[in-house]
C-alpha cells in the first residue's frame, strides 16, 4: 500500500519513537497539522496517506478504502465521521495541494479547515461508506488525554 513510512515531526526525540523508521523535520517556522502536511507532501512528491499519531484505531481496511477513493480527485480524499464531520487527519493529499498550502502558510493561515475550503475539489467518503470498513467511532477515536488513554487501552482490550 505504501512505499515508505516516515514521522513528520520536529521533536528531537521523534527518532526513537518507531524505531527503523524515518523522521522528517517540519520544513516551516510554525509547528502545526498543515505545515506536517507540507512537509510530506515536499519531502515525498507524490500523494501522502496521512495518519495522525493520536489515532490508534485506523485500520487497514480504511487506509485502502481512502486508497481506492482517491482516484476521484486530484486534491484530496478525506472520509467522514458521524454527523457529516471530515476527518482531516486521516486523509489522502497529493502534490497538487501544494500551491494552495503555500499560499496559507505565506498568509500565516495553518488551520486545515482554511485548506478544506480553499482546495479546488476533494472526494469525501461519506460515513456509510467509512461504516462499511469499521466503526467510525472507533477507526477514528484521538488519544489527547490521560483519559483518553485509559479509554484506548480498555476499547483494544475488548478487540
Amino acid at each position: 500500500m505504501t512505499s515508505e513510512l516516515i514521522v513528520i515531526t520536529s521533536a528531537p526525540d521523534a527518532d526513537q519513537w518507531l524505531p527503523g523508521v524515518r523522521v522528517i523535520p517540519d520544513a516551516w517556522r510554525k509547528q502545526a497539522s498543515l505545515v506536517g502536511i507540507h512537509t510530506a507532501l515536499n519531502y515525498a512528491r507524490q500523494p501522502i496517506l496521512l495518519i495522525a499519531w493520536d489515532m490508534p484505531f485506523v485500520s487497514r481496511p480504511l487506509l485502502e478504502l481512502i486508497a481506492e477513493r482517491s482516484a476521484r480527485s486530484p486534491h484530496a480524499t478525506i472520509p467522514e465521521s458521524a454527523h457529516d464531520h471530515l476527518e482531516p487527519f486521516c486523509a489522502l493529499y497529493t502534490p497538487e495541494c501544494l500551491p494552495v498550502i503555500e499560499a496559507q502558510l505565506a498568509a500565516d493561515d495553518v488551520r486545515l479547515s482554511t485548506l478544506l475550503e480553499r482546495l479546488p475539489s476533494f472526494e469525501r467518503i461519506p460515513v456509510s461508506d467509512v461504516a462499511r470498513v469499521g466503526d467510525p467511532a472507533r477507526l477514528f477515536f484521538n488519544v489527547n488525554t490521560a483519559e483518553d488513554l485509559a479509554a484506548a487501552e480498555q476499547i483494544a482490550a475488548k478487540g
